[in-house]
């Protein structure tokens, strides 16, 4: 048990057409470039300004692929490879098949060879926007050597006698395998090339030595971002407030309210515990915690400590408890007898596990709502993305008995095995960018964050595995938590959950069936954006909207038929959802904690400072 010490619906738009998933492209043959190897200023200015928008392309790249907790927690190396064994396999078994296409390979390699192919990469592929790679003939003809490449092995592995799901996990690894070779990863890239001459040569030095640094201390891969250009408190999670209440497990941070008057049921904000918790607050003009301060909002947010081999033993009913003591002093100090709820990914996870506790132990007059985004609390749907295609029942097993034995499981491995299920993302763009073009990582908050990554105590490690291998949300008594066995069909609160349309992480379909286990009236927002972008939504953006309806529907999709689209940014219309469920407004604290509960730390905190 933790010990508490103290330190000191709005307006409804036209209906969408669709909300699916985002639509697949096609590759088309490019337009006629230049002549072989002819040049041109227009050409040296279009790559000049690519170069110059490539560390925010980067960045925003990047950001689509941020850590969550999803099967990626249970993921071995030996998944990997038991696709490519499947594979090897399969071709033992029919040689004449793959002689066959080793020959249509080769015959169609001497026709670009000999400049007579038509086959044509994806012209949407940002690795290959210098015009170089079709005004040059040489680049020109490696490039299609590389869409060859691609295309053969994935007609080869789709028509091979494999399952359905070893054809997925065999084309997975075969994009993996491919994408490493790309002709842009080497110094054939014509970007890289005009840099070197540009520069005397000075980007190849430069890029060598940052390549000599990330070997020493990033364990080889490149680095994502220029971490010397954020301090936690200075320019990054600098929302003022003060830590009001403290356990070994968390800090309970309260926001100094911005507005005369506050709505008088506040809201508790609980983290993920795979990453620190200051996402919501990164800078002032994307943060959530700003945001809801302005509106009138009484925020608390929690900080979870980082853990090390001394915390094994924290579970999910560890986190649980120290929340409940959080939701305790948060209601005391505000005066409220009860709080609306925050959890996202895993945070939404253990907020779920406790609102099935407190249901189950005739406490749930505490919490009022839940808003969750981008959690998925039925993992069946995530067999289909990219982790879950990885992962197995075998590997989870075998990676929790590993995580037993060692007493946590670091963030930094979680993201060293997801940047290889992305590495066109978060691997290859920064090897370019990096060593062939000698460029600094983007200084970009998100990524800051997305590094900053947190420890997961072996018990708790193995709970989250248990809700893959178990799916206690669904199937009522399989975990039980402080003692009590859950069934989430007893916990009746408001709930407010959120999606990303192009979501690969957590899925929006995945997260439908979240809205539907907290009941059909729950509202469901689908916003036109990926996992962390779709959290750090603030108004303005002139390209955003989202799609609302209550999960009525029993299908994702169905839901989609029926939902209506709004402009602009879900913020606004969740924060109506919470005004019209936050009681009465009351003029603003003056100081921050209470008698019981003095403020202590300047926020951020300290936990949030530990390694």
């Amino acid at each position: 048990m933790p010990r508490a010490h103290h330190k000191g619906d709005t307006g409804m738009a036209t209906k969408q057409r669709s909300t699916s998933a985002a639509p697949k492209t096609t590759a088309r043959r490019p337009r006629a470039g230049l002549a072989a190897g002819e040049t041109s200023a227009a050409t040296a200015e279009t790559a000049a300004t690519a170069a110059a928008a490539a560390a925010p392309a980067l960045g925003e790249a990047a950001a689509q692929n941020t850590l969550a907790v999803n099967p990626l927690i249970g993921i071995r190396a030996a998944d990997f490879t038991r696709a490519a064994r499947a594979l090897l396999g399969s071709a033992l078994k029919e040689p004449r098949r793959a002689a066959r296409h080793a020959r249509t390979y080769l015959r169609e390699l001497r026709q670009v060879a000999r400049g007579a192919s038509d086959i044509a990469h994806d012209p949407k592929d940002k690795r290959f926007a210098d015009p170089a790679w079709q005004s040059s003939a040489l680049h020109k003809r490696i490039l299609q050597a590389h869409a060859l490449t691609q295309a053969e092995l994935g007609r080869y592995i789709e028509g091979s006698r494999l399952d359905a799901r070893d054809k997925a996990r065999a084309q997975l690894v075969a994009s993996i395998l491919v994408d490493a070779l790309a002709p842009s990863n080497t110094l054939l890239n014509p970007t890289a090339l005009k840099r070197a001459v540009d520069t005397g040569g000075a980007s190849l030095v430069e890029g060598a030595r940052q390549l000599l640094h990330d070997l020493r201390h990033n364990k080889g891969l490149p680095a994502s971002v220029d971490s010397s250009a954020f301090e936690i408190g200075r320019n990054i999670a600098t929302s003022p407030g003060r830590v009001v209440y403290r356990n070994e497990v968390l800090e309970l941070i309260q926001y100094q309210p911005s507005t005369d008057k506050v709505w008088s049921r506040p809201l508790v904000v609980t983290p993920p515990q795979v990453n620190k918790f200051y996402a919501l607050d990164l800078s002032p003009d994307k943060s959530l915690v700003k945001f809801a301060v302005g509106q009138g909002i009484q925020l608390f947010a929690i900080s979870w400590r980082n853990p090390t081999k001394a915390q094994r033993d924290w579970s999910l009913s560890t986190y649980v408890q120290a929340l409940d003591e959080a939701v305790d002093a948060a209601r005391q100090i505000s005066g409220s007898p009860d709080v609306h709820l925050w959890g996202a990914c895993s945070g939404g996870m253990t907020a779920a596990a406790y609102l099935g506790w407190l249901a189950a132990t005739g406490q749930q007059a505490k919490v009022v709502s839940i808003v969750s985004p981008v959690c998925v609390l039925d993992p069946t749907r995530t067999a289909d993305t990219t982790m879950g295609l990885v992962a197995t029942d075998k590997g989870l097993r075998a990676i929790r008995a590993g995580v037993r034995r060692r007493g946590y499981v670091d963030g930094s491995e979680m993201a060293r095995v997801f940047a290889w299920l992305r590495p066109n993302d978060l691997i290859w763009n920064y090897w370019v960018n990096n060593y062939l073009l000698g460029h600094k990582p983007p200084a970009f908050d998100i990524l800051f964050w997305n590094a900053d990554t947190t420890r997961l105590p072996a018990a708790f490690h193995a709970d989250l595995i248990g809700v893959f291998l178990d799916n206690p949300y669904v199937n009522a008594g399989q975990m039980t938590v402080l003692g009590e066995p859950i069934d989430m069909a007893k916990v009746k609160v408001d709930a407010y959950i959120v999606a990303g349309i192009t979501d690969h992480i957590t899925p929006w379909r995945a997260c439908y069936d979240t809205a539907r286990i907290y009941g059909p009236d729950s509202t469901f927002v689908l916003a036109n954006a990926g996992h962390l972008q779709s959290l750090l939504n603030p108004p303005g953006n002139p390209r955003a909207f989202f799609s609302t309806a209550a999960a009525a529907a029993d299908d994702a999709d169905a839901w989609a038929a029926g939902a209506i689209r709004h402009e602009g940014s879900w913020w606004l219309h969740w924060m109506a959802w919470m005004q019209q469920r936050s009681g009465e407004q009351k003029p603003a604290p003056r100081r921050l904690g209470s008698r019981k509960h003095p403020p202590g730390a300047a926020a951020p905190g300290e936990y949030v400072l530990e390694p």
